[in-house]
């Protein structure tokens, strides 16, 4: 198991204490996001992170990243749990199972894989249910950040603690936060080289290398809701729809998936025809700040089992639940 290393000021889930006061002038929630947005074109870095939730589960990769023009190129390696490299080239996806031999092809939603949580894009109302405050500076990884804090305005979302490197803007730590200040979940760099001799054309090659693997592509097509007979009857402030799939198994019937976001926190709903031997008790279910919420949901034509999953509070999960219905 690896742990954070000491160079860390602050990294314990209760921390985050800023280490010397800051003084004007204050960035407005807008300008954080295109900060942060803008780092992620940093042009290499290489570095070990660490995340962690309150529960005391543990997780922890390597990871390159190079920027060359407007291709993006990352390779994860886990140091945790299955055996497994993840490379992405913009929003293509290859995740190498070596134990397996399996290549997996997807696309991804997100603009990176560190972290998790910025899923910034165009058009997001995120300022309007957001408030920022900067709380001072600190270091994490031997390098001195500028520390925010991104409280949400309402119920519907959780707060975001932010460790931004201070050259470069890029995110270097990020805690989770419940209404009442509790980190539910933290990812940190424990170990960080920028500017690091990350090759964009090897992890090319790495990619390309899949001798020996059965290659499986996802069976995703884009579709909308509309087209698939679902609909909210209300709709949950400051999340809008992103994305509509239709995911086909040869082994279970096909699944919709609905994703929303707010530009920082995304919510899936996921519905597929109810069977009766798949699918276990309605309930609900929670990782660090991920939470999941389940039921079973009636209709003229059928029964269905629906999810929602995001890293939101539970109540958002229950508000997206009771407004989705079949259309009529």
């Amino acid at each position: 198991m690896v742990t954070l290393a000491g160079a860390q000021s602050g990294a314990a889930l209760g921390g985050g204490a800023p280490d010397r006061p800051i003084g004007p002038p204050q960035r407005s929630v807008a300008e954080w996001l295109v900060r942060l947005q803008q780092a992620s074109r940093v042009p290499s870095y290489m570095g070990t992170f660490v995340v962690s939730s309150s529960s005391g589960a543990m997780s922890s990769a390597r990871i390159w990243h190079v920027c060359e023009g407007d291709v993006q190129i990352e390779r994860v390696e886990a140091l945790t749990g299955v055996p497994r490299s993840t490379f992405r080239r913009n929003d293509s996806v290859m995740t190498f199972l070596p134990e397996a031999r399996v290549v997996k092809l997807d696309r991804s939603e997100s603009s990176g894989i560190f972290p998790n949580l910025l899923n910034l894009g165009q058009g997001f109302p995120t300022s309007d249910f957001y408030a920022a405050r900067e709380l001072g500076q600190g270091r994490v990884a031997g390098f001195d950040a500028d520390i925010v804090l991104l409280s949400p305005n309402d119920e519907w979302r959780f707060g975001y603690r932010i460790w931004s490197e201070k050259q470069t803007g890029l995110v270097i730590k990020t805690q989770t936060l419940d209404r009442a200040g509790k980190v539910l979940e933290q990812a940190a760099f424990s170990e960080l080289q920028l500017g690091a001799p990350v090759h964009g054309e090897k992890l090319r090659r790495m990619m390309g290398d899949t001798d020996g693997y059965q290659v499986v592509k996802a069976e995703r097509a884009r579709t909308t809701p509309d087209a698939e007979g679902w609909q909210l009857k209300t709709a949950i402030p400051g999340f809008k729809p992103e994305n509509c799939y239709r995911r086909s198994d040869s082994k279970a019937a096909p699944l919709v998936q609905w994703i929303f976001s707010d530009g920082l926190a995304t919510v899936s709903l996921f519905m597929e025809p109810f069977d009766r031997q798949r699918h276990p008790s309605e309930g609900s279910s929670s990782i660090g700040a991920t939470h999941t919420l389940t039921r079973r949901l009636h209709d003229r034509a059928g029964d269905w089992w629906v999810a929602a999953v995001g890293e939101v509070p539970l109540v958002t999960l229950q508000a997206f639940l009771q407004a989705l219905q079949r259309r009529p």
